[in-house]
């Protein structure tokens, strides 16, 4: 696409989560720490929550590297939105376990707890984290307390990592599953960047990329923070949709008005109406949205 003309290797705006992108942003690197000081302790239920687009998943996919370095078992579930036994299914090919689908709730358990039992005798911690975990149901919810009632007479046997957007709070608050909240021993909410955070951020990932510094000017990057908002997603939709723009302009830096016609092309974006918005809509011969909608 772009990537030849402006010097890169690689597209640097992709939104799959890609941990060779990982940004240490002050916020998320506080959010990691506190999940790996409280594994390392052994505490049984974590939370991390968040707004869409603020880099949970990324997080997610980045504490499960720095597990597996350490020597940890993980058991990644993304999409959480299970029954019971879908759940218990689902852990236990994680941790290699052979159970049938038609097996009963209280066998499917034995055999999870057996396997636990081997990982932890051999010196392996074991941890279950859970993406979008506000999609779970209640009685799945319960599930996975019971799951974390298996332990030695010292430690835990599998700790859970919860990751989900704000309703997950809500859920969490409802009286019935009061044991599993009472649990939760250490929790995060990631805000959104700063407009500094922003700026490294977009400078870490077009160096990652390949890139030279100052591709994205100080006005354009300040427009870009505001039509972001600070949230990471939205920031990789601008930023990629205003290299494009300068791409088909032929120029050799993202200037203000590419990051205006990418705020106006972004629906969730936020866009401040002024002369200049108004100047590039003339200039471009186009009195409503922008070409470019979909081509992110």
């Amino acid at each position: 696409m772009y990537e030849k003309h402006f010097g890169l290797k690689e597209l640097p705006f992709n939104l799959t989560p890609d941990t060779d992108f990982y940004f240490s942003y002050a916020d998320h690197q506080e959010a990691l720490n506190v999940l790996l000081v409280a594994l390392r302790m052994g505490e049984g239920f974590l939370k991390i929550t968040g707004e869409v687009g603020t880099g949970k998943t990324l997080i997610c996919r980045k504490l499960l590297n720095v597990l597996a370095d350490e020597g940890m078992v993980t058991a990644y579930i993304p999409n959480p939105f299970l029954t019971p036994p879908a759940l218990r299914h689902s852990l236990a090919e994680e941790l290699g376990v052979d159970c049938p689908r038609n097996i009963g709730g209280h066998r499917a358990l034995q055999l999870i707890n057996h396997r636990l039992i081997e990982l932890k005798s051999s010196g392996h911690q074991v941890v279950l984290l859970l993406d979008e975990a506000q999609a779970l149901p209640l009685e799945t919810l319960e599930a996975i307390r019971l799951l974390t009632n298996l332990e030695t007479e010292k430690s835990k046997l599998l700790q859970v990592v919860l990751f989900g957007q704000p309703e997950l709070d809500l859920v969490l608050s409802q009286r019935s599953i009061r044991q599993l909240r009472q649990r939760i021993t250490f929790s995060h909410t990631l805000r959104p960047m700063s407009l500094e955070g922003c700026q490294g951020y977009l400078e870490h990932r077009i160096g990652v990329a390949g890139g030279a510094p100052g591709l994205i000017g100080e006005k354009a990057l300040q427009r870009l923070y505001r039509g972001s908002r600070g949230i990471p997603r939205l920031i990789n939709i601008l930023a990629h949709k205003s290299l494009m723009a300068a791409y088909g302009q032929g120029r050799e830096r993202v200037g203000r008005l590419h990051v205006s016609r990418a705020i106006e092309d972004t629906e969730e974006a936020w866009v401040a109406p002024g002369p200049m918005l108004r100047l590039w809509r003339v200039l471009s011969g186009r009195p409503g949205s922008a070409t470019l909608r979909g081509g992110s």
